[in-house]
């Protein structure tokens, strides 16, 4: 991968983390507003699945092409330039 494709890869990855963070951010005043004394229903549950499983998904892949990029660096491969 070419050092540009690869930064743009890493913005849109960055982008996505953003995204399913802000999801998530979105669901805070619901959740801090349950009532400890009170059940929870199945479709908070399963909301909270839904968007919870997006952020881990969007944030391991940035993190998975972090660690790629740090060991293509780390075998000497950061002079690859653009063609």
């Amino acid at each position: 991968m070419t050092e540009s494709n690869e930064i743009e890869a890493l913005k849109a990855s960055f982008r996505g983390a953003l995204s399913t963070a802000d999801t998530l951010a979105a669901l805070t005043e619901n959740v801090m507003a349950l009532d400890p004394a009170a059940g929870i229903s199945r479709e908070v549950l399963d909301e909270l699945g839904r968007v919870t499983l997006a952020h881990v998904v969007s944030s391991q892949a940035l993190r998975g092409l972090i660690e790629s990029m740090r060991r293509r660096r780390d075998h000497g491969s950061e002079t690859l330039i653009d063609q």
